[in-house]
């Protein structure tokens, strides 16, 4: 222990040997007049107003930069539009530069604050330029994964700038923190009463101003949150708070008073393991990327009904007004509240369950619940795998597969880029096909996403949109988008058609996740609430009308109730059997996902029922039939492969020419002796990480 001593201490000194070197060498060339020395019963009073200044410039650039999209001088007409928001948020910045007031180097401490701000601000805003929603520290999880991708996307030569540009400010810093000023005669009372008041009043204002509705602790949005809020507030608010909260109460004998008094089965919460699927229909949901109805805005008008199929099925079978958790952005939320029957405001502001503890925890969920009778059940995507963490989470909800964009053949893009929902067509019904029972499908639709042109794209548009402002803009965004919710709607009005075609007993619930990213007012949307959508509960097995308005969360156990399972699944028979309208109602369902999710499961007997699902991706099966080489090249036969299959070797992806299902062109030289290793992998479009791989002796 002390040669490791002694080895550090040595490399220490020659580090600061060579730093001095270097400083000396500098200040010899810019020699600078002798340090002044600040003595706080002097210059307190000044420091600190330096303080505020370094926070309100250092907050407005933050601003700035994360509104850069919006308009040039976006943090300006914050601070002129919200100045409560905004000293608020100044006031946080404000409070951790106060802590230098406690160090002797207080303009090193004082730098490396203004540092940290800084960084997060640039990250916030550069991540805004690519993206709709900011910075959170959940992005940070994925900070390995780009470092390991930065040779992908950047020469060797920007990298070894961008680590030179480091290194030299690291060294700068060390210098800094070597030759800094130290102050005389620190009052340390003083600086602990301003770091402890400007503490103290932050703590006092969130509270308040939380309490007055002027600040917010659920993000439906994070980006109208962020925008709303201001960055530091929301930044904070997402890295601080977690999960679900532990309910005061919480407790064995809490959790089985409430499922002895507000369930039907009690303590009986096993699921029954039957096989009687063929005695129940087929259950799809599917979850219409930003899918609303045109008659529900109030500042525009359209020549023709964008949604004619979606609005005779609200005519005809069971509707209403669908609550969700979301608002422009944010289908993952809506999604697992369908899924599990659990409310996502539960959880922190601005927190994704599928981004948190159900990657790696398995949960009760309509899937595992329709399983336990002998389901198929299968998750579809027509965009990418990863997004969201589908393919971590979906096994850890039920889905013996999941076929994501990936996997799937005939994928045609809409002028954005977004694959258009037609191919889930095909998809579906080949999936139910397959099978010889009954399915449980989750669809999650993508082609209605944003964002959408300002500018006209459709030459030629099956309706017209007229903004009642007369703003250019408007009648451009909205034109584009209910075109596209016009080919939605048709894609619904052909499902439908082939599943009645099928003869196959089916339930469809057919919503909207959110509305659009459209920046819409409360004053121009349905009924003022922007966290409703519609939804249309499809049939052909005769189920009675029944309309009402519904929570997101509330919908699954609806389903389950009109199909003959009542009463199974902990959530689903509560939701059954308590009553709604209670004022312990929501308290306790969220006492019960807390158990589930966060607590020591009392719910089960104290363990997690839920055993994960060797899930396959993509339910059709790829397979390698054949190597040839023909000429100079390799040639692979085999099936189902698609766009997005590329030959790899040993993990790494190869470049790779998509000719048909049945063959792939090898388009690099190798090895003969490794021909026989090579595999078919399917690839994500975005930062070539391999999903699956299967190789000649295989099948997917």
């Amino acid at each position: 222990m002390k040669k490791v001593k002694a080895a550090v201490a040595k490399v220490a000194g020659v580090i600061k040997k060579a730093i001095m070197k270097v400083y000396d060498k500098y200040r010899k060339k810019f020699p600078k007049k002798p340090p002044k020395y600040f003595d706080d019963s002097v210059h307190y009073r000044k420091y600190v107003f330096k303080l505020m200044l370094c926070a309100f410039f250092m907050y407005l650039f933050i601003e700035e930069f994360a509104r850069i999209t919006i308009s040039p001088i976006g943090g300006i007409l914050f601070l002129v539009q919200h100045p409560i928001i905004f000293f608020y948020n100044w006031l946080i910045i404000f409070t951790t530069l106060t802590l230098c007031l406690l160090f002797r180097k207080r303009g090193i401490v004082l730098l490396l604050v203004m540092v940290f701000w800084g960084i997060l601000g640039i990250t916030n805003g550069i991540i805004l330029l690519k993206r709709m929603t900011p910075f959170t520290l959940y992005d940070l999880q994925n900070a390995a994964d780009g470092i390991s991708l930065a040779s992908t996307y950047y020469s060797k030569i920007q990298i070894t700038l961008v680590l030179a540009g480091l290194v030299i400010c690291v060294i700068l810093l060390a210098i800094y923190a070597i030759t800094c000023p130290k102050w005389d005669k620190v009052n340390y009372k003083k600086a602990g009463i301003t770091v402890g008041g400007s503490l103290l009043l932050c703590i006092m204002l969130t509270f308040g101003l939380i309490k007055t509705n002027v600040l917010g602790t659920f993000f439906g949005n994070l980006n109208y949150a962020y925008n709303d809020y201001g960055f530091v507030y929301g930044f904070g608010t997402t890295s601080v708070l977690h999960g679900i909260s532990k309910p005061s109460d919480y407790s064995e004998a809490t959790v089985q008073n409430i499922l002895k008094q507000d369930t039907t089965n009690g303590l009986d919460t096993q699921l029954k393991q039957t096989n009687d699927d063929m005695d129940h229909p087929n259950v799809i949901i599917l979850q219409m990327e930003s899918f609303t109805r045109a008659q529900d805005y109030h500042n525009i008008t359209v020549d023709n009904d964008p949604t004619p199929v979606f609005n005779n099925l609200m005519e005809n079978y069971s509707t209403g007004w669908f609550e969700v958790p979301a608002c422009g952005a944010g289908t993952a939320n809506t999604e697992f509240e369908v899924l599990t029957g659990i409310s996502a405001r539960f959880f922190a502001p601005g927190e994704y369950p599928y981004k948190g503890k159900l990657r790696t925890q398995t949960l009760e969920s309509m899937a595992y619940v329709l399983k336990s009778h002998g389901y198929t059940t299968a998750a579809m995507h027509d965009h990418r795998g990863l997004f969201y963490n589908r393919n971590e989470v979906y096994p850890n909800l039920g889905f013996d597969s999941f076929t994501s964009l990936e996997y799937m053949n005939n994928i045609t893009k809409t002028p954005t880029g977004w694959c258009k929902d037609e191919v889930l067509t095909d998809e579906i019904m080949d999936e139910m096909a397959s099978t010889k029972g009954r399915d449980f499908l989750h669809v999650v639709s993508v082609e209605g996403h944003g964002a959408y042109p300002t500018e006209q794209v459709f030459k030629d548009p099956y309706t017209t949109v007229t903004a009642k402002d007369g703003d250019e803009e408007t009648k451009w965004k909205y034109e584009y988008y209910v075109n596209e919710c016009h080919e939605m709607d048709t894609f619904i009005g052909n499902l439908l058609s082939e599943i009645k075609a099928s003869g196959e007993p089916t339930v469809v619930l057919i919503y909207g996740d959110h509305i659009p990213a459209l920046d819409i007012k409360e004053k121009d949307y349905g009924t003022g609430d922007l966290y409703q959508t519609r939804y249309v509960l499809w049939d052909n097995i005769g189920l009675q009308k029944q309309d009402e308005n519904l929570n997101a969360y509330e919908v699954a156990s609806r389903i389950l109730e009109r199909i003959g399972m009542a009463h199974e699944g902990v959530t689903f028979d509560y939701e059954q059997t308590a009553n709604e309208n209670s004022k312990d109602y929501e308290q306790n369902l969220k006492t019960l996902a807390y158990d589930m999710i966060y607590g020591d499961n009392y719910t089960f007997g104290g363990k997690n029922p839920f055993q994960r699902v060797n899930m396959r991706l993509g339910f059709r099966k790829i397979k390698i039939n054949d190597i040839v080489k023909i000429g100079s090249k390799y040639y692979i036969t085999g099936e189902n492969f698609t766009e997005y299959s590329s030959v790899s070797l040993d993990g790494k992806v190869l470049k790779t020419t998509y000719l048909s299902p049945t063959l792939l062109g090898l388009n690099e030289k190798v090895d003969p002796e490794d021909v026989s290793k090579l595999e078919v992998s399917q690839v994500d479009p975005k930062d070539d990480t391999v999903l699956s791989s299967i190789n000649s002796l295989e099948e997917l």
